[in-house]
C-alpha cells in the first residue's frame, strides 16, 4: 500500500509538471534540443541594421565584440514556424540571413525549404532587405523565393541593380502586398501589413500584425515617432498579445555626434513615459527590439536594461519563442 501511495503521488506530480509545460504560451528561450511542435514565432535577431559590433566603432560597446564576437548579436528578424502545414516564413532579409535561415531550419520539426516559404520585407534600409543578395548567382542561385513587398518597394527591387537581376534571373518572385490587406499564409498563420511613418527614401515602411491560432503579434522595428503615426500606439497594443516595437536608442546620449533629425526614432525613455500609465498586463506585452550597437539595453547588466524591466517592460532576446 505504501508503495502504491508513493507511486500515485509521483504520477500526480509528474502529470502536473507536464500539464504546466504544455499549457504555457509565454515567451520562452529555445535550447539546442528545443522542438517547436506548435505554430510559433522565433526571434532571430534584435540589432539595428548595421549590426554589432558596428563598422568603425571605437567605443567600449564594440571593442570586446570585435575581439571575441557574440552570437546573439544578429540584425532584427522574426521567424514563423507552422509544423501542421510544414511551412516557415521570415520577416526581414538581413545581412545575417544565412545564419538566421539555418536557425529557422534547426528548430522546424520538418524538412524545411532552405529559403523558407516566403520572406516579408518592411522597407528599403540596409538591415531589412540586403540579405536578398545571397539568393543570387554568386551565392545560392535560388529559385523563385516569394518576397512579399509593398508597391514602391517592389518597384525599387525590380528597377535597380543588383536586385533587378534577382528578379530577371528568377531567383526571387515579388509578391505585392497592400496596406491593411490581410494575407493568409496557411490555416494557422495570417499576416497584415500596415504603413508607418519613417524615412522612405526608396520605399514605403510597414509594420506587421501576425495572427496565429491563438495569439496576435505586433511588429514595428522602425518608426520615426509615435505621434507621427495616424494610429494610436496604445490602442494598437491593446489589440494584440505581444508587441515588438522600435527600441533603437535608449536616449539621446548615445548619438551626441549625429543629428537626431536625420535618424528619428522613439527613444526607449520616451516610449516608457508614454506607456507609464498602462496597467501592468499591457506593459508586459511590450518588448523593445531593433537596438543600435550603442544601446545599453543590449547589456542585461546595465542600469538602463534593469530600469526597462523594473518599469514592467521587456527586452527582446534572440531565440525567444512565442506559441501563436
Amino acid at each position: 500500500m505504501k508503495l502504491f501511495i508513493i507511486f500515485f503521488s509521483f504520477f500526480i506530480l509528474y502529470s502536473c509538471i507536464e500539464s504546466t509545460n504544455n499549457e504555457s504560451d509565454s515567451i520562452g528561450k529555445s535550447s539546442s534540443d528545443y522542438i517547436i511542435s506548435e505554430t510559433s514565432l522565433i526571434i532571430l535577431g534584435t540589432v539595428q541594421d548595421a549590426g554589432s559590433p558596428h563598422i568603425a566603432c571605437k567605443k567600449d560597446c564594440c571593442k570586446e565584440l570585435f575581439a571575441n564576437g557574440d552570437k546573439s548579436r544578429k540584425v532584427v528578424s522574426l521567424g514563423l514556424i507552422d509544423p501542421e502545414n510544414k511551412k516557415t516564413y521570415l520577416i526581414e532579409a538581413t545581412p545575417d540571413i544565412a545564419t538566421q535561415l539555418k536557425i529557422l531550419k534547426k528548430y522546424s520539426p520538418f524538412n524545411m525549404k532552405e529559403t523558407s516559404d516566403g520572406i516579408f520585407l518592411t522597407h528599403a534600409h540596409i538591415g531589412h532587405y540586403t540579405g536578398l543578395m545571397y539568393f543570387g548567382k554568386e551565392a545560392m542561385n535560388a529559385n523563385l523565393v516569394p518576397i512579399y513587398t509593398m508597391p514602391k518597394m517592389k518597384s525599387f527591387l525590380k528597377e535597380n541593380g543588383p536586385w533587378g537581376q534577382l528578379v530577371s534571373g528568377n531567383n526571387i518572385k515579388l509578391m505585392e502586398i497592400s496596406d491593411g490587406k490581410e494575407i493568409s499564409l496557411s490555416t494557422n498563420i495570417r499576416i497584415i501589413p500596415f504603413r508607418v511613418p519613417h524615412r522612405d527614401e526608396y520605399s514605403e515602411t510597414v509594420g506587421y500584425t501576425v495572427v496565429g491560432p491563438h495569439k496576435r503579434i505586433l511588429f514595428i522595428p522602425d518608426i520615426d515617432k509615435w505621434e507621427k503615426w495616424e494610429t494610436n500606439i496604445i490602442e494598437a497594443i491593446s489589440g494584440v498579445d505581444y508587441a515588438f516595437i522600435d527600441g533603437t536608442f535608449y536616449d539621446g546620449d548615445e548619438i551626441n555626434k549625429r543629428d537626431i533629425s536625420e535618424i528619428p526614432h522613439p527613444f526607449i525613455i520616451e516610449s516608457m513615459s508614454l506607456f507609464k500609465e498602462l496597467p501592468s498586463e499591457e506593459k508586459r506585452k511590450i518588448y523593445f527590439i531593433h537596438f543600435n550597437h550603442t544601446n545599453p539595453a543590449l547589456r542585461p547588466e546595465s542600469k538602463q536594461a534593469k530600469r526597462i524591466l523594473k518599469n514592467g517592460f521587456n527586452i527582446a532576446s534572440i531565440l525567444d519563442v512565442i506559441k501563436l
